[in-house]
């Protein structure tokens, strides 16, 4: 494999001299327009099918509250515990393949992202199988954890019907790291599309006219999620983009594994962790003086905060991508090129998101509700947010960098450290101790993401590219190694 960095001509015409004069960084305007393009192409799509996808549970809880508050509040609860307990472990694990699946395709051992993707489908379908037995305990354990019974007994219910949604979507994330690896991402796009669609119709048939009510929604999103994950199968059977890249059912698939879970714990560990820090504000609100205005406020808050984060959440993907593509292709310039245009686009986003959050603080909580006193507070929230929402997205641009360069370990490392050694704490103190109550809550969590957002900045600022782009090709040749002396 060649792993010689491509150095720019000396022959060019003198037309394109002031296209090739470097910036004080090393990289000429031209490699930076480039590469700014290269990475909107992927970031694009992907935020459309990022919200997409989020929209298929958006959808069905609003179809859920027009049967009655306890039905909303069960649907709602439960769909946060399978967010919890099943679908960002498995996102997590998921997440390997951006490694994996990104190198090898930088290194242009195609026939390798097949064998990948087989490898995480068992992982993944196995892994979901334990998690299938919690969701359908999910009543039991929520009463264990002091939650109302009666809506615990709902979100029960609710939870046992998306059970296949946990194997559909074990389908779905290996297909979607698999095309994003080869930056083949409108088809994917263009399948949540269809999929969104369609579920609007089947949340329609199956809470109000089969009868089914709230449990009717939960098993529409089993339906959406195995249609979406078909439709992207399909699509990677029978393209002839995905030729070279899927070339079969393969046995090779089941040796390897080990090393697979090297990776794929430790992203699963460095998601979660993050999720379910969000996830705890909201438990922690309950215990706060009029937790009613507290968890309704933070609600909207953590919604608002998911809205905004599909940018950076693309963005995270996209620079993952271009990452291991150019490690694995022995170009360890380009990647350093990669970060340092995320890191700029980022910045911009962020400004710019945190910027309308502020000045349209006064008026956002209204989309909600017209209680002015929980306007009145989300507006105050929304000063956190918008801060909360600039250094999240400096952050995701890092952990996408770390899961295209293999840091996972790394990266679990620093999200405990943030969230659960520093983040939380401040939280309760703030909240319980000097009774800043939501926003103390939420404070913490900012401050967990300027320590995360730093670790990680100050660990890629550190890094040696052309020893990552060593590894990168080691791990691609071990891979191929293992692959062949076990046929």
């Amino acid at each position: 494999m060649d792993l010689e960095e491509e150095k720019p001509s000396l022959d060019l015409p003198l037309i394109f001299q002031e296209s090739t004069k470097e910036s004080r960084y090393g990289f000429r305007k031209d490699e930076i327009v480039e590469e700014m393009k290269k990475q909107l192409v992927l970031a694009g799509p992907l935020v459309t099918v990022n919200f997409l996808i989020f929209l298929l549970q958006v959808i069905s809880v609003m179809f859920v509250g027009h049967l009655g508050e306890l039905a909303l509040s069960g649907a709602s609860m439960a769909t946060s515990f399978a967010s919890v307990t099943g679908l960002s472990l498995l996102k997590g694990l998921a997440s390997a393949l951006e490694t994996y699946c990104g190198q090898s395709y930088g290194a242009k051992q195609y026939h390798m992202l097949g064998v990948h993707m087989q490898r995480a489908m068992i992982v993944l379908l196995l892994a979901s199988i334990p998690l299938a037995f919690v969701s359908a305990n999910a009543g039991s354990i929520l009463v264990f954890l002091k939650q109302d019974p009666e809506i615990s007994a709902e979100a029960g219910r609710y939870a046992r019907y998306m059970i296949p949604t946990i194997f559909g979507f074990a389908v779905q994330e290996c297909h979607v790291r698999f095309l994003q690896s080869q930056n083949n991402v409108i088809p994917m796009m263009i399948c949540a599309g269809i999929t969104t669609l369609l579920h609007i119709f089947t949340c329609w048939i199956l809470v109000f006219k089969s009868g089914l009510g709230n449990k009717g929604a939960a098993l529409a999103n089993a339906i959406s999620y195995w249609t979406n994950a078909f439709l992207l199968v399909l699509y990677v059977r029978t393209s002839p983009s995905c030729k070279k890249t899927w070339t079969g059912f393969s046995k090779e698939a089941l040796h390897g594994i080990p090393n697979f879970l090297k990776l794929a714990i430790p992203s699963a560990i460095m998601l979660s962790l993050e999720i379910w820090s969000f996830e705890m504000m909201v438990l922690l609100s309950g215990l706060l003086p009029n937790p009613q205005l507290e968890t309704s406020v933070l609600s909207i808050s953590l919604n608002t905060c998911a809205m905004t984060y599909m940018i950076p959440l693309g963005l995270s993907a996209a620079i993952s991508t271009r990452v291991s593509n150019e490690l694995g292709a022995g170009k360890p310039r380009a990647a350093r090129l990669a970060v340092c245009v995320a890191t700029f686009l980022v910045c911009t986003e962020g400004i710019s998101v945190a910027s309308i959050m502020f000045f349209g603080r006064k008026v956002w909580g209204y989309f909600y509700t017209t209680e002015k006193v929980i306007v009145k507070y989300v507006g105050e929230m929304l000063v956190l947010v918008a801060i909360s929402h600039f250094f999240d997205g400096i952050q995701s641009v890092f952990s996408g960098t770390a899961r295209g360069c293999g840091w996972q370990k790394i990266g679990a490392i620093i999200n405990l450290g943030a969230y659960y050694l520093l983040g939380i704490p401040c939280s309760v103190l703030l909240a319980f101790v000097y009774h800043f109550e939501g926003k103390g809550l939420w404070t913490g969590i900012i401050i967990a993401l300027v320590f995360q957002a730093s670790a990680l900045s100050i660990i890629t600022l550190r890094t040696n590219w052309e020893n990552e782009s060593k590894k990168a090709s080691n791990r691609v040749y071990h891979a191929v190694v293992l692959e062949n002396s076990s046929t």
